[in-house]
């Protein structure tokens, strides 16, 4: 099984949250591989497309190829999600520097800054 780190970008069935159903698409990993080794969980965010009604926290991901992206796409930090290890499939990672606004955005979010 993969081993996942911030900002690794995975494929995931990610849970709506108006219903009961789950859709498999990309989310970034925002949690440590520990959980992973210890609990079989994955911390993950959103991951939507660029052409959807913006919300005002998202975050533009700049390099697709290497976040293994086909389109333009943004991380929405407002949706978090709990999933299984096991269920996420490797697409690339976010560059630094995303992934130090997706940081400074939850520390704000979580009263941690």
């Amino acid at each position: 099984m993969p081993s996942f780190e911030p900002g690794h970008v995975v494929k995931v069935p990610f849970p709506y949250t108006d219903r009961a159903t789950r859709q498999r698409r990309p989310a970034l990993v925002v949690s440590v591989a520990r959980l992973a080794e210890d609990h079989g969980l994955l911390w993950v965010l959103m991951i939507t497309s660029a052409e959807n009604r913006r919300w005002p926290d998202d975050i533009e991901i700049t390099a697709l190829a290497q976040a293994g992206l086909p389109a333009a796409s943004v991380i929405r930090p407002a949706k978090i999600a709990t999933i299984e290890s096991r269920d996420a499939e490797p697409l690339g990672r976010i560059g630094v520097a995303v992934l130090a606004k997706v940081r400074s955005h939850l520390a704000r979010t979580l009263g941690l800054s």
